[in-house]
């Protein structure tokens, strides 16, 4: 027979996840990608081999039982706002189920959104027309899987105004890059900086810190009321982690939730592929045999827009050209052609010619990779063409002189415009 309490605890996060609103903050520009944000913004970048970053927190929602989302557009949004509506309209409206697209447009004043509080300040009067007793802030440009329902619950709990989900990170991943906060033995924040130079360690733990997640849930009133006097506050960055956090911590109840592994209660998987050698690492990380971050795992989905291609095809089995992948993923349409792929990712709908050779690489959509061509430690963006006997990746100094950013850790970035093949389409 079923354990009441356990029927209790589930009732009650069911009612909570309906009475949520989730809110993605997706307008991020990504600039530390550099090239690979030209033409889309941070959220709308491929991931995983089929998918696109915001894919995750979008399936966070639908799995762990909230249908009502807002999505807020700004930087450069036709890619994502064409994924979304290609890939996302499934829901059912008339159930009270949506995923709406909210772009900054000015509702209030003349201004674009100038900061994630002032993102939600312009959607208060969709927000009041929705009535949650809930709103869940969630960043849109991280890579993890994460139940919101525990959330919720125990911001309800702690009968907290905030809940911020933090999770431990190396002191120099969060070094002007994360916000980090401390807290004492109940969970209550006591002091917060946004992206400091020099982080707080835990303690007992002086290599690592307290970092924000940017997800964040309020209480509808206490929100509208912060949101409403940080607008009226001159001089504030309009940020939730610069103004926000720091001006309630004394006087409110602001707690941390940190985000666990629920099996294990050990730290969960949670990366931000906010630079160009986290991102190769990140998608290099699911080649592996039991990568951290399961993508088959059919009791939480990762939900995209879904392409329709053919199977993945590997052509010719001869000495000098045989049609093979090694360690790697490979999505639908793609053609391998006499190549070898070894320890790679191909989005879908790419070719690799015979004789070629591709090695450590992420590979994007539409890209064609021509006969005895070498690819090594590349991100290869959407539509590029290498061309026949081009190397890659095997001479730095070489690949600067043709325009190639390289990064600190030698992987190469090779975009359509880099090779005089401007597509202009911001996919």
């Amino acid at each position: 027979m079923p354990n009441k309490k356990h029927l209790d605890d589930e009732r009650h996060i069911s009612r909570l996840t309906r009475e949520t609103l989730a809110l993605v903050l997706a307008g991020g520009q990504g600039s530390r990608l550099y090239e690979l944000t030209r033409w889309r913004s941070k959220p709308s970048v491929y991931f995983g081999g089929k998918l696109r970053i915001i894919d995750f927190a979008l399936s966070n929602c639908i799995n762990s039982g909230i249908r009502r989302i807002g999505v807020l557009t700004q930087y450069k949004a036709h890619s994502l706002i064409r994924h979304l509506v290609q890939g996302w309209t499934w829901v059912q409206a008339g159930l009270r189920e949506f995923i709406e697209i909210l772009p900054a447009s000015q509702r209030i004043g003349g201004e674009w959104y100038r900061g994630t509080a002032d993102a939600i300040y312009q959607n208060l009067d969709i927000i009041r027309t929705h009535d949650p007793r809930l709103v869940l802030i969630l960043a849109g440009d991280h890579v993890y899987k994460m139940d919101y329902g525990p959330l919720l619950a125990a911001h309800a709990s702690t009968d907290a105004d905030m809940t911020v989900c933090c999770i431990e990170v190396p002191l120099e991943e969060a070094a002007g890059a994360l916000g980090v906060m401390t807290v004492d033995e109940s969970g209550r924040i006591i002091a917060f900086d946004e992206k400091p130079a020099e982080p707080a360690p835990l303690p007992g733990k002086p290599d690592t810190c307290l970092a924000s997640m940017g997800n964040y849930v309020f209480n509808t009133q206490f929100l509208f009321e912060q949101v409403v006097k940080d607008a009226e506050t001159p001089g504030t960055q309009h940020d939730f982690g610069r103004n926000i956090i720091p001006s309630i911590i004394k006087t409110h109840n602001v707690y941390a939730y940190p985000f666990r592994d629920p099996n294990t209660s050990k730290q969960a998987y949670w990366r931000d592929v906010g630079t160009l050698d986290a991102f190769w690492q990140a998608n290099m990380e699911l080649i592996t045999v039991t990568p951290q971050l399961n993508l088959y795992d059919r009791n939480w989905p990762i939900y995209t827009n879904q392409r329709q291609s053919p199977p993945a095809k590997f052509v010719f089995d001869q000495p000098d050209r045989r049609g093979e992948a090694i360690d790697s993923m490979i999505a639908g349409g793609c053609v391998i052609s006499g190549a070898s792929v070894q320890r790679s990712l191909f989005f879908s709908d790419c070719r690799a010619e015979e004789q070629s050779i591709v090695r450590d690489s992420v590979i994007l959509p539409e890209v064609e990779i021509r006969k005895r061509a070498r690819i090594n430690r590349c991100i290869i963006d959407r539509g590029a063409i290498i061309d026949e006997d081009v190397v890659i990746g095997e001479d730095a100094d070489a690949d600067r002189a043709r325009g190639f950013r390289i990064t600190d850790d030698g992987v190469v970035l090779v975009t359509p415009d880099m090779l005089n093949q401007a597509l202009h389409n911001p996919r």
